[in-house]
């Protein structure tokens, strides 16, 4: 249960960081707002870190060394998740988002890969990575309302 309301609440702050983000790059730009978001994001682990962990920061063990660049993938989340909020709106992009991140852990689950134990492939798995799409489509598909003069002028003003 607790590893459910650990992966909501990460859902959440996920959702929130993009739409937060988006809007910071509106002023500064996607560079500097992911090299900000990045850098506070140390800046606030990093006392944590020293507060609750009892080991060196640079002890490693015995981790493939691979595994160590899984922060390098911050940067392109940050980046890319913040371009797409802003190109085609939150809810769209972090769907999308969502659904390549399902299908990617899919693959690795099925696969075994980097580790873990492989799963079987079902129909049900495979049913409910096709219903996620199906639901963005049909979220896609809705009509958007007709944009006057008037609102697009009141929305620059904004």
């Amino acid at each position: 249960m607790s590893g459910i309301v650990l992966a909501v609440a990460a859902g959440i702050l996920i959702s929130l960081q993009n739409v937060f983000n988006a809007r910071v790059s509106e002023k500064t730009g996607p560079w500097a707002t992911t090299t900000l978001v990045l850098g506070l994001g140390l800046v606030c682990s990093l006392p944590v870190f020293y507060a609750v962990e009892r080991e060196s920061l640079f002890t490693f063990g015995n981790v493939n060394p691979i595994y160590l660049f899984g922060g390098v993938f911050g940067v392109g989340i940050v980046f890319f998740l913040m371009q797409g909020v802003t190109l085609i709106g939150p809810a769209y992009a972090i769907s999308i988002a969502l659904i390549s991140q399902i299908v990617l852990a899919f693959i690795i689950n099925t696969g075994g890969w980097f580790g873990f134990a492989a799963s079987d492939l079902s129909w049900q798995k495979l049913l409910g990575i096709a219903l996620l799409i199906g639901g963005v489509l049909v979220y896609k598909l809705e009509k958007k309302p007709e944009v006057s003069e008037h609102t697009e002028e009141h929305q620059l003003r904004a």
